[in-house]
């Protein structure tokens, strides 16, 4: 049950103490999950501190988290992360302000409407069931590296048409390189550095991102080359279609570089964050062999053997609470930064302007105040008639207001769906023991998670 919770002033009380010019940089870097939690329990709801020479706040109640992410665009701005991220999402939707933040938004979000991503479950079924066709019975598999590769078989096929053949490996490598040196970058000193400064990690980025750029611009020229001599889309129903397709109101189609940052964006957003979030799912699934029985029991209610469809979705109440649940514990997206603007307010008081402004997935989702038993995983908590009322914001993995993510329809339908047809047909057995997260751009296990596949009679 969510339901909002009442009025609550924002008083700010000073954090950890920092040290000259890294101020709690180094604290934050050695462990950013550990660090965030000690600010909620140690300080309160609102805390200052200071991330190098940023002047920051820390928000934890769910009340003033929903009011910051409701007034991104109004009164607080998108935070530059760093040279890395600009190099993989160049001036996309996320990376946009104002009027050209307006527009992107407005040409790209048809691309991921509910009715678009109904059109694209099939190929995330069929991605799904071709995978349990190369799992050998017995065989041992590195299941991220395995959702990894579904993931990015359907961003593919859904955003390029095609699976791109001997390129799909190429180019996974060079958007895992990118993501690493994003989350490097995140967590050290190379994030205050100036863009002309070429350390080794900032030359191997640029070495993946040109890998990635050639592919995808020889695909946008091919795709136009084809049209214009189909004279039209000629059929295609794909999100590079779309996004050259699309025009805003005044007549003006996206530039070829403005498609190569959506479409990367997209593909970066589309495949990584998924193939997280089903890798921790089978990781909790593991460990509850309870939660794993409902599971079975509703894919055998619902489907009755067949392969689900996008108007299971809805019905597959159980395994859509499985994902919920398991973002909720491991959201792949953990931090949400913010910079104050002249005029921006949060719980009735002013917010300096300059002031980087802080609320994390991570934090929020596992306090006690919002949610029974934080750590243990219960997807019953979801449940229509679940005695527990959680407050608005307190989950929040695709963000809020008018800047959520875009394609949080695509991720949670795909997510849902990919775990029904996967656990449809296989169990993967999981040897008992913990599995830290390692905090980078997203939230990933901290060593390779390998399972035993045993298929299901």
């Amino acid at each position: 049950m969510s339901v909002p919770v009442p009025p609550v002033p924002l008083r700010p009380v000073p954090g950890p103490r920092g040290l000259p010019w890294l101020g709690n940089l180094p604290a934050f870097g050695k462990d950013p999950l550990a660090f965030l939690v000690r600010l909620r329990d140690e300080f309160g709801d609102t805390v200052t501190w200071s991330l190098g020479p940023r002047r920051s706040l820390f928000l934890s109640h769910p009340q003033h988290i929903a009011e910051l992410l409701a007034a991104r665009e109004q009164t607080f701005d998108i935070l530059e992360i760093g040279w890395a991220f600009r190099q993989i999402t160049g001036r996309s939707v996320i990376a946009s302000r104002g009027t050209d933040w307006r527009r992107k938004r407005a040409l790209v979000q048809p691309t991921v409407r509910p009715r678009q991503v109904r059109g694209y479950a099939a190929t995330m079924v069929d991605c799904a069931r071709l995978a349990t066709e190369r799992w050998q019975p017995h065989a041992q598999i590195d299941v991220h590296g395995e959702m990894a590769l579904i993931t990015q078989q359907v961003v593919l096929r859904t955003l390029f048409g095609n699976d791109l053949g001997a390129q799909t490996r190429a180019l996974g490598d060079a958007m895992a390189v990118a993501e690493k040196a994003v989350a490097d970058e995140l967590r050290g000193i190379s994030l205050f550095l100036p863009a002309w400064v070429r350390t080794p990690s900032r030359r191997q980025l640029l070495g993946a991102v040109a890998t990635i750029d050639a592919e995808v611009h020889r695909l946008i020229r091919a795709r136009q080359a084809a049209e214009a001599g189909q004279d039209g889309p000629g059929g295609r129903d794909d999100l590079l279609s779309r996004l050259l397709a699309a025009r805003d109101a005044e007549g003006r189609p996206l530039s070829a570089k403005e498609v190569r940052d959506e479409a990367v964006t997209l593909w970066a957003a589309g495949h990584e964050t998924t193939s997280t979030a089903l890798t921790w799912a089978w990781y909790l699934l593991a460990r509850a062999p309870q939660v794993r029985a409902r599971l079975d029991d509703e894919l055998a209610r619902v489907l009755d053997g067949r392969l689900p469809t996008i108007d299971d979705y809805e019905r597959l109440t159980w395994t859509r609470q499985i994902v919920q649940e398991t973002l909720r514990l491991y959201p792949p997206a953990w931090l949400i930064p913010a910079v104050a603007r002249e005029g921006a307010v949060l719980g009735g008081r002013a917010i300096r302007a300059g002031t980087t402004v802080w609320c994390s997935q991570w934090s929020a989702h596992r306090d006690p105040r919002w949610f029974r038993d934080p750590a243990a995983f219960r997807p019953e908590r979801w449940d229509a008639d679940a005695p527990d009322v959680i407050p608005d914001h307190a989950w929040f993995p695709f963000g809020g207001g008018r800047r959520s993510c875009l394609g949080a329809r695509f991720a949670q339908v795909e997510a849902a769906l990919l775990l029904a047809t996967l656990a449809q047909h296989c169990h993967l057995d999981i040897p008992a023991g913990p599995m830290a997260p390692k905090v980078g751009l997203l939230l990933q296990p901290a060593t390779p998670l390998r399972a035993r596949v045993r298929r299901r009679e």
